[in-house]
């Protein structure tokens, strides 16, 4: 199954329900942070319409956040 095509703003807003926080921005990147007990989790989000599929990708490799979870909230 292909990974949807899904804008910045939607992927900041299902991060922030999964305990991501916006930390800071630095021109049309959103830096995101989650504390976990082992460590800190950050990934930076570029804002976007539709964001590419290999950067979606990294992002949820960053973020520990499986295709399941992500189809999950967008289909």
């Amino acid at each position: 199954m292909k990974l949807p095509l899904i804008s910045a703003k939607d992927l900041i807003k299902f991060l922030s329900k999964k305990g991501f926080v916006i930390s800071r921005q630095k021109g049309s990147h959103i830096i995101m942070k989650k504390n976990t007990n082992a460590s800190v989790l950050v990934t930076v989000i570029p804002l976007h319409d539709k964001l590419d599929t290999g950067t979606l990708l990294a992002i949820m490799k960053q973020t520990e956040v499986t295709r399941e979870e992500i189809y999950g909230e967008f289909y």
